[in-house]
């Protein structure tokens, strides 16, 4: 089969590829990101690229316009490749990872980072589930020359007291060669189970305080890994921050977009892709290669060796789940909506095709159903509702919309399809969170004029889904747009126009901006935002009557998820995304799955816990709810229908409109 260069720039990277493979496959196994959320059936036009050098079919696409195929632009999803090519993907296809990185720069203390678990749970302690032990051993003699194995067992069990001592297999194959290399002075690695300990590993020498765990944060988006120094921390370190911000038991953070999101932005397009041939295949192998990736990174940063690491705690979502494991999650989106299975035993890295030691195995969170997974269950753990006596809501914000209400004595949860319109989908200039993306935005009551700050401080690219809702909710303050999401044609301003799918708002002319076209907001924007805001507030609502419960009865609104990190609750509020209470009661927790992950490595009581909190969670299943269908048409209006469960926004409402009413008048005159 004959084999083609591809040099890709800005990336300036050139890989070797087979004749007729796809284009948007060929970046995806190179690992050149390219924005794609259709799974690469041409519909949603966002992998763009420009064709510097090469053959390229000679047909155009609905989604290139006749400028663009002229000036060399494709589809990279619609593009075979049939020779030597130099791509160059352009600024507006591109995935920035660079933005992973940032910290929230709001002041408030509400906002708890992944190292403040003490501020959330209480009453636990340092104790991995995974440990090391080290030990001498006697020289075998004549009248001292019992097996291998029973001379090693014998001393752990003389020196740590131990009982029911298990061994893995693999362990055993090489036991014998390891004890005389090492001179029978080693340390085991051994790992806490319902009946016992199991004996995973045996090193020369004394490594005890050698004994790391990686966490993952499985996302639909973005995949998150944590290194975490296991041997040498304790509840106070915890808390005692480093130069960089993070915590001293946390040795490397490092994000990355998850790279399957080139198949799909959201599960049901992965799953769809997933029936095709090789489909599960592929997917699997490409989130391993950014797990993988992560992992290197997460080893170099640390400078710690890949056979130090002992323990592993993926979190994801049910299909995320599915997908890592390789396991095929075809009825998770089929009525009555039935995952593989919930609880996942210990996997093998080496079975998952992880860079890390074959004696190391994967903890994998419980899932609850089809949409609630360990992510949310890791979620719960960390927030430590489960541990209170008051009521907490529990909100993960993301792809999907996750809700968990309850305390110590019970958990009902729900998840709601809110769809990808705060991840940039659907939206006309939508992008996720990446450098140049609108995050914050302020309109002039008088002029209706915009101020806008961009992720980076750059020229504009797009909008992202905080800055989204920032605009959504000046335009309802500045009066630009009534309570059902229409402009009002009764305002003569220049960047209020007719565009191809009704009114929209110009937010930055294309002489401003990097994509050289005007970026709007468009009516459609505005009701698939609505939507989206209407299935999360009435996913919550639903939760709170099916408990007899109202909003002003719940203690602490906790907020996770990536996404949530950057919501400001007022404009949120004013767009009735969230409920009308003090602002005292939401916490932003950040990325809630690595919170859970962490107290799990940590400490192996929290296994116990991690079971209960998935047993004990009763999932209500909202697509076919009709209670559900009545509060989400209640919610499709801004701030809500029911004026009563949002007075403040109301008044300010009525206000902004009687001022600007006595200001017309007085230019008037």
């Amino acid at each position: 089969m004959k084999r083609h260069r591809i040099k890709f720039l800005p990336a300036d990277r050139v890989f070797v590829v087979d004749d007729g493979e796809n284009l948007l496959e060929a970046a995806m196994k190179t690992g050149i990101h390219i924005n794609a959320s259709c799974g690469g059936n041409s519909t949603c036009g966002k992998c763009k690229v420009k064709v510097i050098e090469g053959n390229v079919p000679s047909s155009a696409n609905q989604k290139i316009t006749q400028q663009e195929y002229d000036a060399g632009m494709r589809l990279a999803c619609m593009t075979t490749i049939h020779g030597d090519m130099v791509v160059e993907v352009p600024l507006e296809s591109q995935v920035d990872r660079a933005v992973l990185k940032r910290k929230r720069k709001v002041s408030t203390p509400h906002i708890i980072s992944v190292s403040d678990i003490g501020q959330l749970v209480t009453g636990w302690e340092v104790d991995p589930a995974v440990f090391k032990r080290y030990v001498e051993l006697p020289i075998p003699s004549i009248e001292d020359n019992i097996s291998d194995l029973g001379r090693l067992t014998r001393e752990l069990k003389k020196k740590y007291e131990m009982d029911d001592i298990a061994i893995d297999f693999r362990v055993l194959k090489r036991l014998s060669g390891v004890l005389r290399d090492a001179d029978w002075k080693v340390t085991v690695t051994l790992v806490q189970t319902k009946r016992g300990c199991k004996l995973i590993y045996v090193e020369a020498g004394n490594t005890v305080n050698k004994n790391y765990s990686i966490i993952i944060d499985i996302g639909t988006t973005t995949i998150c890994g944590q290194l975490l120094d296991l041997a040498n921390c304790s509840v106070l370190k915890m808390v005692a921050s480093t130069p960089n911000g993070r915590d001293v038991c946390t040795l490397a953070e490092v994000s990355d977009y998850n790279a399957q999101i080139s198949y799909g932005e959201d599960v049901i397009s992965r799953i769809m892709y997933s029936q095709r041939k090789f489909g599960l295949k592929n997917l699997q192998e490409v989130m391993m290669s950014t797990i993988n990736g992560i992992v290197e990174e997460l080893l170099e940063i640390s400078k710690i060796k890949a056979d130090s690491i002992s323990h592993c705690v993926f979190a994801g979502n049910t299909t995320m789940t599915h997908l890592a494991l390789g396991i095929d999650p075809k009825y998770i989106m089929l009525s009555p909506y039935t995952p593989t299975t919930t609880f996942i035993p210990p996997v093998r890295t080496i079975d998952l095709g992880m860079n890390v030691g074959e004696h190391v195995y994967v903890y994998v969170f419980p899932s609850v159903a089809s949409y609630i997974g360990g992510d949310i269950v890791a979620g719960v753990l960390g927030s430590g509702m489960f541990q209170k006596d008051k009521v907490t809501l529990f909100m993960d914000i993301g792809t999907n919309g996750e809700i968990v209400l309850g305390n110590k004595d019970w958990l009902m949860c729900a998840s709601c399809s809110a769809g990808p319109a705060f991840e940039g989908g659907g939206i006309k200039f939508g992008m996720m969170a990446g450098k140049g993306a609108i995050e914050q935005v302020r309109i002039n009551p008088v002029t209706y004029e915009p101020m806008i700050l961009t992720i980076g401080r750059v020229k504009p690219m797009g909008i992202c889904g905080s800055g989204l809702i920032d605009i959504v909710a000046e335009l309802l303050l500045a009066g630009l747009i009534d309570q059902n999401g229409k402009f009002k044609n009764d305002i003569a301003i220049k960047r209020v126009r007719k565009g191809e799918s009704g009114f929209e708002y110009v937010i930055s002319y294309a002489s401003e901006n990097q994509v050289h076209k005007d970026i709007v907001i468009t009516e459609v924007d505005l009701d698939n935002l609505i939507r989206t805001k209407a299935a999360i507030y009435a996913g919550c609502k639903v939760l709170l009557d099916s408990i007899g419960l109202a909003f002003k009865d719940v203690d602490k609104v906790i907020i996770a998820g990536g996404f949530g990190h950057y919501i400001d609750p007022e404009k949120a509020q004013v767009i009735g995304l969230l409920p009308e209470l003090p602002l005292n009661r939401f916490i932003f927790v950040g990325n809630g799955s690595l919170l859970g992950a962490r107290l799990l490595s940590f400490s192996k009581g929290f296994l116990r816990d991690v079971e209960r909190i998935a047993s004990m969670m009763t999932n209500i299943e909202l697509s076919n709810n009709n209670k559900f269908m009545d509060e989400f048409i209640a919610a499709m209006f801004l701030p809500h229908t029911e004026q009563r469960a949002f007075p403040g926004v109301i008044k300010r409402l009525e206000e902004d409109c009687f001022v600007k009413i006595m200001r017309n008048a007085v230019t008037q005159h």
